[in-house]
């Protein structure tokens, strides 16, 4: 038997475990006394590893390279050589053709870690020549990036997780940990046993609202009137920090023309709640010794998501929570490593370190370490992820580089996305699985899984954490970074590195704030929490301390903003608000925990949507059946689960099932400021099925088909390779 180190693929949080190995197959996980977990692991961690043995429960590994050779042929399986050197050239010619702006690239969250991603980003700035590369946070956290970085000068978490534990108030808003980062909710717990006081914002009667002070159970789409009426109380009853705010801010009497325009009286009907309540909520954050705001999607995925992160960082300034130890704000990211992805310049306008690509100096910085001329990088911000439906529409974007993503399950208004892959000229998809997505590439990459491949991975509030491989590659799969590099080589432009600390050293050298977080550093249960600019530093954990912001002049802008509706609200056609959110026993598109037999076990399609008694009542709906859920998209079939602590006139649905997918449902419709979908606010209705039994077999024969047509994709890599003759 043995035991290899490893973080946790799922969440942020970031959880040090070691994966148990017999006969070369992986078959425990144990946790480990990591500087978040402690010796614990939720249920993802402790039953989330055997995806990696290629159980075939959901959808098969992919294993050997395949191609299409002419565009809507079959895959067929390939040598890696044919497959590497048919790829260049399609990519070369639709550069020569269309220009390097016409190619489109995403990294991944997702386990491959934070080396991989940046040598992707690199081949595309320097190989390629565009700025077009992005990662799953447009679809999350990119409000939290964007809203920070206008505010005070940095898009992270200003705290630390196991800081949260010692603060004596944390305010959740649009964020249910149970749900999404369990190991995160036992240190909100362990705070609430110390006496911290708990205030919960959302629609739900969530887990932690449970154990809350204050639970704000207010009306889906009504976040920034809510904040904004907080901070009229704030202003009100005395209780800006002035001396925070004369010293360490800039903005205020602007930002106060705007929140004076919300007395919470004049919101009640807008938020769903008391004044008395808004009020009570307000007074408690704001004279706590130390106070944390945490967030998820709840705030991002909105309509006015950038400017709600906006009012949420002024909040803290104005009340002076924020610049010491476990106070400040905690924008909690979802996927393993979607703050890696982002540390790592996988965004359109950002550089590794978060380094303008506008900035001529940062360029140059860029192009003397990447052995290029400045000329060759472009300053010119890329497209987000939530561009390319637009993009293939309007003729601008030819071809998609997917790197371990599966936007056909993830992305809103799936029937769009599908059309878009399909329109590409050129489509390759890079990953572990046979997923919806890859199913329709024109070629698919096989990588390594977690567990098979080394790195480093960023926690949520800013760790950095070392992984090790627990089993050999199968198959032929490559890691993630070699196949980048060989790719950038036939295309022109050489890379050569021998292992992933290679590509760290060169990470640190050109990203000052990361330079002290050496992979010595990282040995064992070690850890470096960026910024780290020194290799004797301990690193950083809380943020801004003394109230010098990672701002130009070293102060926080205050911003505020007024509340508009969201697009769309419920009608006599489409009554209800649908809001997706988390699963706590699966992740992501599925194809990791849908190949786990425990995680399978436990919940299976078509998923469920989460229905308030009222509303099922009305519609003759009863628990456990099979129910329509229809919207202005489309129409899924999916099970009732009828919940008291659901709101009336709002559903929930997550978007992991295939069958019962939610994005089917969801618009197309984004944040301006951020790209990020609207996928917390969008009209629906739900529809009782009278035939049980049809709906059965019904369901059931949808997911069978789907299961067996990626299992056939899949299969042709299992077809002997063509002779020279057959290539010819």
């Amino acid at each position: 038997m043995e035991k290899h180190m490893t973080v946790c693929p799922y969440c942020g949080a970031g959880c040090k475990m070691n994966l148990i190995v017999e006969n070369g197959v992986i078959v425990d996980a144990e946790p480990l006394d990591g500087v978040t977990n402690e010796g614990n692991l939720c249920l993802k961690g402790l039953s989330g590893f055997d995806f990696v043995n290629d159980t075939k429960i959901l959808t098969p590994r992919i294993l050997y390279p395949m191609i299409r050779r002419t565009k809507g042929a079959d895959l067929k399986r390939v040598t890696w050589d044919e497959a590497l050197d048919f790829t260049a050239q399609k990519l070369l010619e639709i550069k020569e053709k269309y220009g390097p702006d016409s190619i489109m690239l995403t990294g991944s969250s997702r386990g491959p870690g934070n080396e991989a991603n940046y040598v992707m980003q690199k081949f595309t700035r320097a190989c390629v020549g565009t700025n077009n590369i992005d990662n799953c946070a447009r679809t999350c956290h990119a409000p939290s990036v964007i809203g920070l970085m206008d505010t005070i000068g940095s898009g992270a978490m200003s705290v630390s997780i196991p800081g949260l534990e010692e603060a004596a108030c944390i305010m959740l808003f649009g964020y249910n940990p149970a749900a999404s980062h369990p190991i995160v909710a036992r240190r909100i717990v362990k705070a609430r046993e110390k006496g911290a006081r708990i205030i919960v914002c959302d629609p739900r009667v969530i887990e932690t609202a449970r154990i809350a002070d204050i639970h704000i159970q207010m009306k889906n789409g009504s976040n920034l009137a809510l904040l904004n009426a907080m901070a009229y109380t704030i202003v009100e009853e005395g209780l800006v920090d002035k001396a925070f705010v004369d010293a360490h801010t800039k903005g205020y009497e602007s930002w106060l023309d705007v929140v004076m325009q919300y007395p919470p009286e004049a919101v009640e009907d807008t938020v769903g709640v008391s004044a008395d309540l808004i009020r009570e909520a307000a007074r408690t954050y704001a004279q706590a010794e130390t106070s944390i705001i945490g967030w998820g999607m709840g705030v991002t995925q909105q309509r006015q998501g950038v400017q709600t992160v906006h009012a949420i960082a002024s909040l803290a300034c104005v009340t002076g929570k924020i610049g010491k130890p476990h106070c400040g704000v905690a924008p909690v990211r979802g996927q393993n490593n979607v703050q890696g992805s982002c540390d790592m310049g996988m965004l359109p306008n950002l550089y590794p370190g978060y380094q303008k690509v506008g900035d001529s100096k940062v360029r140059a910085k860029f192009a003397k370490a990447w052995n290029v001329s400045v000329e060759q990088l472009s300053n010119k911000e890329g497209y987000k992820l939530t561009d390319l439906p637009h993009g293939v529409k309007d003729g601008t974007i030819k071809a998609f580089y997917n790197f371990g993503e599966d936007p056909l399950q993830t992305e809103p208004d799936s029937a769009d996305m599908e059309k878009t892959l399909k329109d590409l000229e050129f489509f390759i998809s890079q990953d572990i699985f046979m997923t919806q997505t890859t199913a329709l590439a024109d070629v698919v990459f096989p990588a390594t899984s977690w567990g098979e491949h080394e790195g480093v991975f960023t926690a949520s509030d800013r760790t950095f954490q070392r992984f090790t491989a627990a089993v050999p590659p199968k198959g032929e799969c490559k890691h993630d970074w070699e196949i980048f590099q060989e790719l950038s080589c036939r295309m022109g432009y050489p890379m050569r590195y021998r292992n992933t600390k290679e590509i760290w050293d060169e990470i640190r050298e050109v990203c000052p704030q990361f330079y002290g977080a050496t992979y010595e550093k990282m040995e064992g249960l070690g850890y470096a929490q960026w910024p780290i600019p020194d290799v004797d530093g301990e690193g950083t954990p809380d943020l801004y301390l003394g109230g010098t912001f990672n701002t130009s002049d070293g102060r926080a802008l205050l911003l505020s903003h007024r509340w508009v509706a969201p697009t769309e609200e419920p009608d006599d056609g489409y009554p209800l608000v649908l809001c997706t959110v988390r699963e706590v026993g699966h992740y992501s598109c599925r194809s990791m925990t849908g190949n786990c037999r425990a995680l399978a076990q436990l919940a299976d399609e078509p998923g469920y949507v989460h229905i308030n008694p009222i509303d099922a009542e009305s519609r003759g709906i009863r628990d456990e059946e099979l129910v329509w859920v229809y919207s202005r998209r489309g129409k899924v079939i999916t099970r009732a689960s009828i919940d008291e602590r659901i709101n009336a006139g709002a559903v929930y649905m997550t978007y992991q099932w295939w069958i019962g997918k939610c994005n089917d449902l969801t618009m197309h419709v984004t944040d301006p400021l951020s790209g990020t979908p609207e996928d917390k606010f969008s009209s629906c209705d739900v529809a009782s099925i009278g035939d049980q039994v049809w709906a059965e077999q019904h369901m059931e024969m949808l997911y069978n088909e789907l299961k067996a047509r990626l299992a056939a994709e899949a299969a042709h890599q299992d077809e002997p390779l063509p002779s020279y003759a057959e290539i010819q």
